[in-house]
């Protein structure tokens, strides 16, 4: 919106020029969603307790949880507030990679936000059932994916990229709007099933989302994409804004819910940043990348795919709880030391998915 503004401007300052700078927008894009965050984030937290949306916990979980009970949940409203903002100030809004990106984090952002109101304001302690959960993340993931694979204009938009090989790609044709389906409701799920400690699937996502920047930006350069022999892909630089953006709405959002919490998240910031980072890697066409770089948040998955497995088909749990870092605080790792660990391995993990844009 203020690139308009600002593009007028510039006929009567040449300094306004500045603003058309990509990397410009997104460091304001950025610093705004962290200024809102902080601005919104005590409000926000005493209005919650007020009305006592406070988050239950698993009597079956660790005894340490207990604490927990009663702090305010519903935050993730905070975090999809400033990106927003942030979004619709900062950003291109001609690009159509924008509003798809912004509709699938708000879309998911509202399916999270039915499902804490039930469970928190109707008392229902089941939220939205499994199937109805599924459907709507369903519809959204698959509007979405149609939207991608109909407004895409050459092969590489619908192949498979393999990383740190140059040229080697799957083609998908029509097979790729399951592939953006997957990574969307994927990851959606698989990031909300990672928020269980304070701060632990925030801090992921600010790194992987900050990284997902980067490709962005590479990728819709045609001077650097063909410097690094990465595909071309007009208009995903744009994409850029919204990952800082997201970046700093969580780093405003971590200085509150750092250990120990004064608010979570809840099924409104989970759902929605998950299916914000599939969507947005499917836009830069680095889904392994983010199944690399997120492996905090498929590893916690798969921990709990395992481990209903096995119940099922032998009686017996492979992990004292899961998801994985539950089975890490029962074998007696204080939260903290579990939080920051996980951390240390998405910075290393992420480090790894980088190293992809130079050895190819």
């Amino acid at each position: 919106m203020l690139l308009y503004l600002t593009n007028y401007l510039a006929q009567f300052e040449s300094g306004f020029n500045v603003f058309n700078y990509l990397t410009m927008r997104a460091i304001l894009g950025a610093l705004t969603a962290l200024v809102l965050s902080f601005i919104i984030g005590p409000r926000m937290i005493k209005k919650l307790s007020v009305n006592q949306l406070g988050q239950p916990v698993r009597e079956e979980g660790p005894e340490t949880h207990l604490l927990k009970a009663g702090t305010p949940t519903m935050g993730g409203a905070l975090i999809l507030a400033a990106i927003s903002v942030s979004t619709v100030l900062w950003a291109d809004l001609e690009n159509v990679y924008v509003w798809i990106v912004l509709f699938v984090t708000l879309s998911f952002g509202v399916i999270g936000y039915v499902d804490d109101y039930k469970k928190l304001i109707l008392q229902d302690p089941s939220g939205i059932s499994a199937k109805q959960k599924l459907f709507w993340q369903s519809s959204a993931a698959l509007i979405a994916a149609v939207a991608l694979y109909v407004t895409a204009t050459d092969d590489v938009q619908t192949s498979l990229l393999i990383p740190y090989f140059k040229d080697l790609a799957v083609p998908l044709g029509l097979f790729q709007v399951v592939v953006t389906y997957f990574f969307i409701v994927g990851f959606s799920n698989a990031v909300n099933l990672t928020d269980g400690l304070d701060g632990l699937a925030i801090m992921p996502t600010v790194l992987v989302g900050g990284a997902l920047g980067i490709f962005a930006y590479v990728t819709g350069n045609v001077n650097f994409s063909g410097y690094l022999g990465i595909p071309y892909v007009a208009g995903t630089g744009e994409i850029l804004v919204f990952c800082t953006a997201l970046a700093g709405a969580g780093l405003g959002f971590l200085w509150f819910n750092t250990y120990p919490a004064q608010v979570f998240m809840g099924d409104i910031g989970a759902l929605s940043l998950g299916a914000a980072l599939g969507t947005v890697a499917v836009v830069v066409r680095q889904e392994i990348v983010l199944a690399i770089m997120g492996g905090v948040f498929v590893v916690e998955t798969l921990s709990v795919m395992i481990q209903v497995m096995s119940f099922k088909l032998t009686g017996k749990r492979v992990f004292r709880m899961a998801p994985l870092h539950h089975h890490f605080e029962l074998k007696g790792w204080a939260e903290p030391k579990v939080i920051v660990r996980f951390w240390i391995i998405t910075v290393i993990l992420v480090l790894i998915g980088l190293a992809s844009l130079k050895i190819r």
